[in-house]
């Protein structure tokens, strides 16, 4: 295996997405000596088979609906259907130009590029075509892919995962999704939107089962109204081949039939057959174990993003990679507070929250020492302009900081910086409510929240 000075580094990572290629653009401004190894294309899941391009999807689908329900705001247009060739090209071109510009940026950096299948070969070196580049440090971001289940064969015509979905050349007649979650939602409201009939398959009690009840029982109540049908509270059984589709069966012997079946039942780690055992890095159920700092057990070894069991987020990977490079750097960065982290599931309406569910507070608090306050977008002018519906709701603990901030409606997602601050900051209601909300928008709607809490209520009835 070839070994000379052009392939030693300060720091060797292993994989280029969001946590890899963060960690890289750091290292080098700090001055570390970096090379970055992708098998596929820098960027990853989330700039080519994620989160861009499904927002992409969902934001056409906003046009349609909004082309749909013109008559309502006075403006006449008439929606003619889905061009998908050309919905690809607009959603394709946007991943286009953002890849572009993150492979500029590398190059600017300094970064040591290298495409090709890599292999931890040992606690400082990685192997790729046939070449073994030496670290001082090694950074496993190796990323996830779509699971499955057990007996549940993707073919990737009819039964297929988020990869094939966002390549699909036509608009499904039907289709059923396994899993409420995030992907799951985001794909039922983009397809209804394109005029899929859809219906959502979820064994635990709610849809978004990670968010605050209160969130979930409102985006049910808002796809209903949309017409995406869901079955909440049974497991999935089997799938079978009708004539011209899919049948699946529940566990209560239920069953739907669709044109297509989405798996979109979670991501599983990217860990088998690359060297991580033999290297004797802890790992558990695939996913590579590491602490607050992104360490694991093997001292030159860190891992970020999918990898380990924190939250599978893009912004998430980012922030790990950055700290990684930074504490690799002699800096002495904080650990992320992963409560702290704001999500956000892009359908419509919009779900986004940041920081502790009213269920969780309870749990570390005790009940009698959680407030909580709801504020209806009913009351916000600029929700009212937008015709979307929803809440804000706030979770505090009893004269102390709002530890969690929960809001459905559409563009709430562009209101959880603020909610991050807040939660962040431990901010107290009256500090919020001393601020001052422009008026009309929706961020408006957190200010007033505020107030409310904080005694002072501006619109509320007596």
């Amino acid at each position: 295996m070839a070994n000379d000075a052009s392939t030693v580094f300060d720091l060797v990572i292993l994989g280029g997405g969001s946590g890899g290629y963060a960690a890289a653009l750091r290292a080098s401004q700090l001055g570390l000596d970096v090379a970055l190894i992708e098998k596929d294309k820098v960027g990853g899941t989330c700039l080519h088979r994620g989160c861009i391009p499904t927002k992409a999807l969902l934001h056409a689908g906003e046009v349609a609906d909004q082309s749909r329900e013109s008559a309502e705001f006075g403006v006449k247009t008439s929606f003619e259907g889905i061009d998908m060739a050309g919905l690809n090209k607009y959603k394709d071109g946007v991943v286009a130009g953002l890849y572009k510009g993150l492979q500029g940026l590398i190059a600017s950096r300094k970064v040591t590029y290298v495409e090709g299948e890599g292999r931890l070969s040992s606690p400082t070196s990685v192997d790729v075509n046939g070449r073994r580049y030496t670290g001082r440090h090694v950074l496993l971001a190796t990323g996830s892919v779509p699971r499955s289940l057990p007996g549940l064969a993707i073919d990737g015509q009819r039964i297929i995962t988020s990869d094939h979905a966002l390549f699909l050349d036509r608009v499904p007649k039907s289709a059923i999704i396994l899993g409420g979650g995030v992907i799951g939602c985001e794909f039922a409201s983009a397809w209804k939107s394109f005029g899929t009939e859809v219906t959502i398959v979820e064994g635990l009690p709610h849809l978004v089962p990670l968010e605050d009840e209160d969130s979930s029982k409102l985006l049910e109540r808002a796809f209903r109204r949309r017409g995406i049908k869901f079955n909440l509270g049974t497991f999935f059984e089997k799938a079978a081949y009708t004539e011209d589709g899919v049948q699946v069966t529940l566990a209560d012997g239920k069953t739907f039939e669709a044109e297509l079946l989405l798996v979109a039942i979670g991501r599983g780690p990217v860990s088998q057959g690359l060297g991580y055992e033999e290297a004797g890095v802890a790992m558990e159920r695939g996913f590579v174990l590491a602490d607050e700092y992104c360490r694991t057990n093997v001292p030159t070894i860190s891992a970020v993003g999918d990898l380990i069991p924190t939250l599978q987020l893009a912004h998430v990977g980012f922030a790990e990679g950055i700290l990684v490079a930074e504490r690799l750097a002699g800096l002495n960065p904080v650990p992320i507070d992963y409560n702290g982290v704001p999500r956000v599931t892009y359908s419509h309406p919009e779900v986004a929250s940041v920081g502790l569910t009213e269920a969780k507070a309870k749990e570390l608090y005790g009940a009698d020492k959680v407030v909580t306050l709801k504020y209806n977008l009913a009351g916000n002018g600029k929700s009212k302009i937008l015709k979307t519906q929803g809440e804000v709701k706030l979770v505090q603990v009893r004269d102390g900081a709002v530890v969690g901030v929960h809001m459905v409606g559409d563009r709430m997602g562009e209101q959880v910086g603020e909610a991050q601050l807040i939660y962040n900051w431990e901010a107290l209601p009256a500090e919020v409510a001393q601020l001052i909300h422009a008026h009309p928008t929706q961020t408006e709607a957190l200010g007033e929240a505020h107030l409310a809490l904080a005694g002072k209520p501006l619109h509320a009835h007596d």
